[in-house]
């Protein structure tokens, strides 16, 4: 009997390890909430002191509080760490909120965020400052980024658009009031356009103008044609559509003028023109000419592009420019373009070369996170900003119809612009396999 009993524990041992181990694989979130996020926070809680020290994270103390350790406590001096102001789970990891001693700046805590993974067992580290004096640790505690779960809360408001995933469990957003004009670059399957589906998306669901600009015969835009206020399929509408854009910029700056102001959200709600957000797809098309009688429609696409970049964020006129690499290479005007395109998201690359072009003049230490991001991660990528800041993301799953579907949904948002309608793509019905209805037969059936 007493073998029995042993055998049935040991089966419930090894059954429960086994359910452990396979939640901690195909149930991260579950297993960080039960098992992993407790133990954390004990293991935190314990060696926090020896860790901050062993990763030089402690100051000598003042010589008053030195002074009342030896003359009234008794006791030895020891170096001070950062003072623990707040601790907090979340459904992906633990955030703790330090004051920084005299002598510690948010540098030294990022230089040690490596030797603070490992000391405390989690996947990442981030170190974020907070205000003067104060930073707060991010924790995960485990890869966010291998299945990607959007925060329940990220919803479109406000020309602010979740897109993706942070590597610290937060919602990667695109804020056109922030940083007008992003450059998106990566290979073939490196889920550039998942990144752009992703946008669409967002943008559907709010007044916004959107502008397609695909030269590939609009394989990629043109299936979300129901919510595009305009869509260019060619090189020579593409031109004419920038040329119409300019115009239009340059109309919302006489009624700013008028109404003197120096920016679109100053105006009155009702003199307010919707926001234009213009989508490039595989900007190189644009650039390259295959004769020289393509040179005068090159010269006026780069003008008009140069020009919208440089002026058009007062005026509410955003671009979102996609391509394969963007260099020198293109031409006259390419590093010109590039450089007022503030935001930076690159995806997997094929050369070192083409990582430089997107995050070397603004976030340089990020250059080789790009080159390491694997074959089997597509959508991940390392987004970055002309602040230096940068981080890895990656990109929900998101079908071509779940994307369609939604600019269907939301097509009664389009804005009326005038100047917009001549290049107002046709609405092609909802094709009856798209739908997944089986076909209605077109004679009566044979009767036996």
């Amino acid at each position: 009997m007493s073998d029995l009993s042993l055998l049935l524990e040991g089966s419930g041992v090894l059954a429960g390890a086994g359910g452990l181990a396979y939640t901690r694989v195909r149930a991260p979130r579950l297993y960080w909430a039960t098992v992993g996020l407790p133990v954390t926070w004990g293991r935190f809680s314990l060696s926090y002191r020896t860790t901050m020290d062993v990763c030089g994270l402690t100051v000598q103390p003042s010589g008053l509080r030195a002074f009342m350790s030896r003359r009234i406590a008794r006791s030895e001096v020891q170096p001070v760490p950062p003072k623990i102001r707040r601790v907090r789970g979340t459904s992906t990891g633990l955030r703790v909120t330090l004051r920084l001693p005299a002598g510690l700046e948010p540098a030294d805590v990022a230089a040690a965020s490596e030797c603070l993974r490992h000391a405390w067992g989690v996947h990442a580290v981030h170190v974020i400052p907070s205000k003067p004096g104060y930073v707060e640790l991010r924790m995960t505690g485990y890869d966010v980024l291998r299945r990607v779960r959007m925060p329940k809360k990220s919803t479109p408001h406000d020309l602010v658009v979740p897109v993706a995933l942070r590597d610290e469990g937060t919602a990667y957003v695109r804020n056109y009031r922030e940083i007008p004009h992003a450059l998106t670059l990566g290979a073939n399957q490196s889920g550039k356009s998942m990144y752009q589906r992703n946008l669409i998306k967002g943008l559907a669901q709010l007044p916004v103008a959107l502008v397609g600009i695909d030269c590939k015969r609009g394989v990629e835009q043109s299936r979300y044609a129901p919510r595009l206020s305009a869509l260019a399929t060619n090189p020579d509408d593409a031109a004419s559509l920038i040329d119409v854009l300019v115009a239009e910029m340059e109309d919302r700056f006489d009624l700013l003028a008028k109404h003197g102001v120096s920016d679109l959200w100053e105006l009155p709600e009702h003199l307010l023109p919707a926001p234009v957000v213009v989508l490039v797809d595989e900007i190189a098309e644009l650039f390259l000419i295959s004769s020289k009688k393509d040179e005068d429609r090159r010269e006026r696409i780069v003008t008009g592009l140069i020009r919208l970049a440089q002026l058009s964020r007062a005026v509410g006129i955003y671009l979102e420019i996609c391509g394969q690499r963007f260099g020198s290479e293109l031409g006259k005007g390419a590093t010109m373009l590039r450089a007022q395109l503030t935001g930076r998201v690159v995806h997997r690359v094929n050369d070192k070369q083409t990582a430089e072009m997107g995050l070397s003049d603004v976030a340089p230490e990020s250059v080789p996170a790009a080159c390491t991001i694997p074959a089997d991660r597509p959508g991940q990528a390392v987004a970055a900003d002309a602040s230096g800041g940068w981080g890895r993301i990656r990109t929900p799953l998101t079908s071509v119809e779940e994307t369609a579907t939604v600019c269907r949904e939301f097509a009664h948002l389009i804005p009326d612009l005038q100047a917009l309608e001549p290049f107002r793509p046709a609405v092609r019905p909802v094709s009856v396999m798209a739908t997944n209805i089986p076909p209605m037969p077109t004679t009566a059936p044979a009767i036996p």
